[in-house]
């Protein structure tokens, strides 16, 4: 607990700690922020440059199959009005029929001849019977219960999704007009079919980057076009039987039902009217996957660009790693100058410290006095501190030195006043003094006869010589050694 108390404890830190844990908190906090607002307006500009990369292309693409489907709206539209089209629908006989039959048919191969992605012209009747067709398996099939066939002979354009053909099994896209006498009366139907393969080359060769694939649905939210064909005429989310029933009956019957992906994330772009983005989790890959689609104008149709989250966020780790990296080589530089730093400034001060103490401890050698003098040597502001110091600490110890002699001097005063004190003291109490008087009567020769005992004289004697042993041990005793 000590060592973590002294760890945070801010004031307990050295100099040089405290220097660099400065230095390097003034650079490393407000690059943080900084680096952590710019990477975030970076990260958000890059998201949105990704996301608005994906629906333009999906937009530029979704235009280019809406002026190919315009094209071909416009052909066909252009050869519902063609005589020899209206001369043959309006033949009531059999040999009107044949003669302009010729025609039409040589009409109908150039049309198929014009395109190599057409792949089929033919011609409906009323009842819904094809009746003259580049291919001859069209010709007796009746394509009634088809919606090309039901919205032209109402007299409305019509391009459908890309269905099952009844008669070859290909996948195409049929485009019909009505056919009209001079009268308005709709006399039949032209369609032409458009190889399915040819849209979904369009649809696939837009692959921006790796892990990445365009997809085409229907306004159904059927998928009319994807890499993987096992994908085909799936829809994107369930839907009701009544509609599975009809979207089997266009696709010819072939299949036994209409699959889900069951992917709810993606029914925001069914039918949408503007390009946007969204994100979900894909059964096919596993994976979360990001989507920028744009809708089609001529039909409801909206072309989509999925790419994998992963790689669609490689960008983002680029710029994230760049930053971090950014980060901690400006502040690794930092780091090494703000220690390099403290210890240039430390240094010193430790000198002068263990100068300090030296000088307390009277210490004060030379290696201490080289210390301050190599750190004299500077110009700066610790540089005058230590000379400052040096001066200080010459003084003191010439004061200490002077201090010294003095209290030795007064020492030596003292002691001569204190033995002089003890001398008196003893020798001037009224006892010594008699026995001082009765010495100088002896030596004068004026004592009676009874003081002129040997005996007496003799333990007077005694006692003087006693009192005189023990006043030098008692002044002995009390002065100073």
């Amino acid at each position: 607990m000590k060592v973590i108390h002294r760890l945070f404890y801010i004031p307990g830190w050295t100099i040089a700690t405290k220097i660099s844990v400065a230095l390097i908190s003034a650079v490393f906090i407000p690059m943080t922020f900084t680096a952590y607002y710019n990477l975030r307006e970076s990260l958000e500009r890059v998201e949105t440059a990704e996301y608005r990369k994906l629906e333009l292309l999906a937009n530029n693409t979704a235009s280019r199959l809406d002026q190919m489907l315009i094209d071909i709206q416009r052909l066909v539209i252009q050869v519902s009005g063609d005589l020899d089209v209206v001369d043959f629908l309006s033949a009531d006989t059999l040999e009107k029929r044949k003669k302009f039959g010729i025609r039409l048919q040589k009409t109908l191969r150039n049309i198929h001849h014009a395109n190599p992605d057409f792949d089929a012209a033919y011609i409906i009747d009323r009842q819904g019977l094809c009746i003259a067709a580049t291919d001859s398996t069209f010709i007796g099939q009746n394509y009634a219960f088809r919606q090309y066939y039901k919205s032209a002979i109402q007299g409305k354009t019509y391009i459908s999704s890309i269905l099952i053909g009844k008669t070859t099994r290909r996948p195409g896209l049929y485009f019909s007009a009505p056919v009209k006498s001079e009268k308005g009366k709709i006399l039949g139907v032209v369609v032409l079919k458009v190889k399915g393969e040819g849209i979904w080359t369009i649809v696939n060769s837009l692959k921006p980057a790796n892990q990445s694939y365009a997809f085409l649905i229907d306004k159904e939210g059927m998928i009319i076009s994807h890499p993987d064909k096992s994908i085909l005429y799936n829809t994107i989310f369930p839907i009701s039987p009544d509609k599975s029933k009809q979207l089997l009956s266009n696709l010819g019957n072939i299949f036994p039902s209409i699959n889900s992906l069951n992917i709810p994330e993606l029914k925001a772009i069914v039918r949408a009217k503007d390009a946007g983005h969204t994100s979900y989790y894909s059964p096919i890959e596993n994976q979360q996957m990001i989507v920028g689609f744009a809708p089609m104008k001529i039909e409801p149709w909206v072309l989509g660009i999925s790419q994998s989250r992963q790689q669609f966020e490689a960008p983002l780790y680029r710029l994230i790693i760049f930053n971090i990296s950014s980060v901690f080589i400006v502040g690794g530089i930092t780091t090494i100058v703000a220690l390099w730093l403290s210890s240039r400034i430390s240094r010193p001060i430790r000198g002068l410290t263990a100068a300090a103490q030296a000088l307390e401890k009277e210490t004060f050698n030379q290696e201490a006095h080289n210390i301050l003098v190599q750190a004299a040597h500077s110009h700066d502001d610790i540089g005058q501190l230590v000379r400052v110091y040096m001066n200080m600490a010459e003084t003191v110890r010439t004061r200490n030195q002077n201090l010294k002699m003095q209290v030795k001097e007064l020492r030596i005063e003292i002691d001569e006043t204190k033995r002089t004190r003890y001398v008196e003291e003893i020798t001037g109490n009224e006892h010594f003094e008699n026995i001082q008087k009765k010495i100088a009567k002896i030596k004068q020769g004026t004592l009676v006869a009874s003081e002129t005992e040997i005996g007496y004289y003799d333990r007077l004697h005694n006692q003087v010589q006693s009192l005189k042993q023990r006043t030098v041990v008692n002044i002995t005793q009390k002065l100073p050694n």
